[in-house]
């Protein structure tokens, strides 16, 4: 959260949240994040059973690289948004740790596909750092469900017109 001189700042100006709202790029989060975390859980579940009984590397790694994938995508389109909302493509300070641990996210799973890509790794190797890499996720995944709890918290009450409420 933002704080001034002491005082608790909102999340977002109402220029800001008017832009967020506005945002077609908001809706592309809105679907991306869901679908980010099916895909993470899939995964896991394949690099776990990989680890577990030695079978099933290639799905366990192709599922890492369609991690990553949307990782990026997310990442590339929560930058325009970040851009259309706050002026800045990255490190808005409303969300500057969330972006500043993102980057962490970005390197463990780049660091993979750098491993798996050059050989650099085996097996066993590659899926331990896609848990450290995914273990990076859920924490930066808690941070931004943190934010968006407070955004809805700290969002206008509506307006109810004289007469309105009683219906």
């Amino acid at each position: 959260m933002r704080r001034r001189q002491g005082r608790h700042q909102p999340l977002y100006t109402s220029a800001e949240r008017r832009r967020r709202n506005a945002s077609p790029w908001t809706l592309v989060q809105g679907i991306l994040a869901p679908l980010q975390f099916a895909v993470f859980l899939v995964s896991l579940g394949l690099v776990l059973h990989t680890l577990a009984t030695g079978q099933g590397a290639e799905a366990a790694n192709a599922s890492v690289v369609v991690k990553t994938l949307v990782l990026y995508a997310i990442m590339v389109t929560g930058s325009i948004w970040e851009k259309a909302v706050f002026g800045r493509y990255l490190f808005a300070p409303a969300f500057f740790w969330e972006d500043v641990f993102s980057m962490l996210v970005l390197a463990l799973h780049t660091a993979y596909l750098a491993a798996l890509g050059f050989g650099l790794l085996r097996t066993q190797g590659l899926l331990v750092l896609a848990l450290a890499a995914y273990a990076t996720y859920l924490v930066n995944a808690g941070q931004f469900l943190l934010k968006l709890r407070a955004a809805r918290l700290e969002a206008p009450a509506p307006v109810v017109l004289a007469g309105e409420g009683a219906r």
